[in-house]
């Protein structure tokens, strides 16, 4: 099912319809140059004579070969590896009681949005998988101006002013003397920032933890970070902290795995994301929002605007208010999402910032990035930024401007022009800052009340399970094992002994630094659920199950499996020796992927039909064995009819024990088996089931 154009759904502003005008489709047309005129030639430049010198005349050449010298724009400095998608959202009830946002307002409307998601620390050349925080950054196309919304998919951040982000950036970055190493943190400049910047405790948790290492940008959560405001019409105001929920639920691989694809597909998170809006598998996030009133901003233990702390959910309900859907891959990557231009700075009447020094630093920092990045001040006139609303200003020329200004006015007050463009009132939908008041005496300080750096780390280790705890301690020895320096190491050990004492005493034990003494550890008993993906939504929809077959395969039992699978919204691909048919006894089926092409990583199941000549054909491959055995090893769904148990690994065999391996149809520990054919439909049922549980932990046990 390809992407459906009929479901598009925005509104009378519609970005799509504006996109129209830039479109270039090339089909059927002739060759020309830039300037229209239509070229002979294009594989042999203009030369004085066959084997002469090239001609400086040829004005076709240097045309090309300039454009092609020009190409590239810097990258971004951080989240520079990035995938973008096209769609729509729509609140679920108006929030006028909230804010006078107008795309908050009606149900009916389907406001268009663009989202890019990347990674934050490697370069564009990157792999997808590594570990990381990923951004998740919306832009609104509002009938009142253009809303970004710019988050990450980790509520919490690093540092607590923005002065001190390019320090930040710098540690994590490829160290500057050998340009080491590419997308990741374990290294010692990273921690040696982190032990001296003890703010980060928070977030390094949450970047150790499984959320570093998302399953898929369809099945991470997304934040806003910061505190806003909403405001109502009658200026009341309210703190307000934004969250994505994917509609799948929140889901991660494992680091073994998230390695591994970095090799094999170094695009799966974005080839992912393609393949799913083709499909008609259109990614589905709800809006959520935690609001604080503004009289009960000093209510709590920790300060609300301290950007490396949460609203624990329990705390701070977050209220469901709308759902976007991205139903459209990008035409084209570069113009649309390398030429995205997002800036928090960019909001609408009804929502304003706080006092958040990371957010204020940031206000002026995004703007500043664009200017360099797309070569000046009408970066807001690319296609892709372009508002779908009627802009008009006097801000004229500058590099790369589209519109053509008529009239001799470019200024304000004017009198030849009627003073116009003229200020619009509130009434008219004027944008008018929350008038907060402020005093103070001019200090380079941080608030008190920011000092506290420990307990919410403790609070994230109290709410994950034992396996999601066990992640993270291989995490930090993987991390910190990298670090060449010993007294570095040493002083993340005790770092992290003011969170946890035995999360510290295992990071000491596995990278062989001293075990600190317990006496500083945070004593903070309280967790919160909602932090743990243990509790997230689970569903079969979109999952990727492989097939091992080969010549001699159970057809029957095969093709009503397959049926089932894909009325469950699970995508099944036959993976064999060789691409072509492969005949079973009763029919034939295509092989989409060979063990060469593909590889256990890149599905979330795998099931082994029956059929005794295809099993002994795929006995004497060892990739096949080692398929089965990599799907066991990450914890995932292994299903297998008949015969197909033969190549189950000794480990999963013992998993199953006497009585898997006697019953007609059993399901144990993420391992689904069935002797008979006539089981079929349970079978089925059953395997549906254990894939929506996306992994299966007791085999850690």
């Amino acid at each position: 099912m390809k992407q459906d154009p009929q479901n598009k759904g925005v509104n009378e502003h519609s970005k799509d319809k504006q996109l129209d005008e830039f479109r270039l489709d090339n089909s059927g047309k002739k060759l020309t140059t830039n300037q229209g005129v239509k070229v002979s030639e294009d594989e042999h430049s203009l030369k004085a004579g066959s084997r002469g010198p090239t001609l400086m005349e040829d004005f076709h050449f240097r045309e090309k070969m300039t454009h092609f010298d020009h190409e590239r724009i810097p990258e971004r400095v951080v989240h520079a590896r990035g995938f973008g998608a096209h769609g729509y959202f729509q609140v679920y009830e108006s929030m006028e009681e909230y804010t006078r946002a107008k795309f908050l307002q009606d149900p009916s409307v389907k406001t268009p949005v663009f989202v890019r998601f990347s990674t934050v620390a490697g370069s564009r050349g990157s792999a997808d998988s590594v570990r990381d925080a990923r951004g998740f950054a919306t832009k609104f196309y509002t009938e009142e101006g253009n809303y970004d919304l710019v988050g990450n998919n980790i509520p919490v951040f690093f540092i607590q002013d923005a002065i001190k982000f390019p320090d930040l950036v710098h540690s994590f970055k490829p160290e500057p003397h050998n340009e080491m190493p590419q997308a990741s943190t374990a290294h010692d400049t990273f921690w040696d920032f982190a032990a001296n910047n003890t703010e980060s405790a928070h977030m390094i948790m949450w970047t150790m933890s499984d959320r570093a290492i998302p399953r898929s940008f369809r099945m991470m959560e997304g934040f806003g970070v910061h505190t806003f405001r909403f405001v109502n019409e009658q200026g009341k105001s309210r703190f307000v902290k934004f969250h994505w929920k994917p509609v799948l639920g929140t889901h991660s691989l494992v680091f073994d795995e998230a390695q591994k694809l970095a090799g094999k597909d170094p695009d799966f998170h974005r080839r992912d994301l393609w393949e799913a809006i083709e499909m008609g598998d259109y990614p589905e996030f709800e809006l959520g929002v935690q609001m604080i009133d503004e009289e009960d901003e000093f209510s709590f233990d920790f300060d609300i605007l301290d950007p490396t702390k949460l609203w624990p959910e329990e705390m701070v309900p977050v209220k469901i208010i709308g759902k976007m859907t991205l139903n459209r891959n990008q035409d084209n990557v570069f113009a649309e999402t390398e030429q995205a231009a997002f800036h928090p700075g960019h909001v609408v009447p009804g929502i304003d910032f706080s006092n958040d020094p990371l957010l204020q630093g940031r206000l002026f920092s995004y703007t500043d990035t664009q200017l360099i990045r797309l070569g000046g001040p009408n970066f807001h006139e690319l296609p892709i930024n372009r508002p779908v609303c009627p802009f008009h200003n006097n801000q004229y020329d500058g590099y790369n401007r589209m519109t053509i200004n008529t009239g001799p006015v470019a200024y304000h007050k004017n009198s030849l022009q009627n003073n116009d463009p003229s200020p619009a009132t509130e009434e008219e939908g004027g944008y008018v800052h929350f008038q907060e008041k402020v005093e103070g005496r001019k200090v380079r300080q941080r608030s008190d009340s920011f000092k506290d750096h420990y307990s919410q780390a403790k609070m994230f280790w109290n709410s994950m399970s034992e396996v999601e705890k066990q992640h993270m301690i291989e995490a930090f020895r993987f991390e910190v094992g990298k670090v060449q320096n010993k007294d570095v190491q040493q002083q993340v050990v005790d770092m992290f002994s003011n969170v946890d004492a035995f999360l510290a005493e295992q990071i000491a034990l596995g990278v062989g630094a001293k075990v600190p003494d317990a006496a500083n550890e945070s004593q903070v008993t309280l967790s919160s659920p909602a932090l743990s993906q243990m509790n997230t939504a689970k569903s079969p929809k979109t999952r990727k199950i492989a097939i091992l077959a080969d010549n001699g395969f159970n057809y029957a039992e095969v093709n009503k499996v397959m049926e089932a699978l894909k009325a469950a919204g699970i995508t099944p691909e036959i993976v064999s020796k060789n691409l072509g048919m492969i005949k079973g006894d009763g029919g034939e089926l295509e092989v989409k992927k060979t063990f060469l092409t593909s590889h256990s990583v890149m599905y979330d199941a795998v099931y082994v039909p029956g059929g005794k000549e295809s099993i002994e054909a795929l006995k004497k491959v060892p990739q096949a064995k080692e398929f089965v055995s990599e799907a066991f090893k990450h914890f995932k769904t292994i299903a297998v009819g008949g015969e197909g148990a033969e190549l189950l690994p000794a480990d999963a065999m013992k998993s199953l024990g006497e009585e898997g391996a006697q019953s007609k149809t059993f399901s144990k520990m993420g391992i689904v088996a069935s002797r008979s054919e006539d089981d079929s439909s349970s079978f089925s049922e059953n395997l549906i089931n254990t894939i929506a549980q996306h992994r299966h932990w007791e085999r850690v046990i």
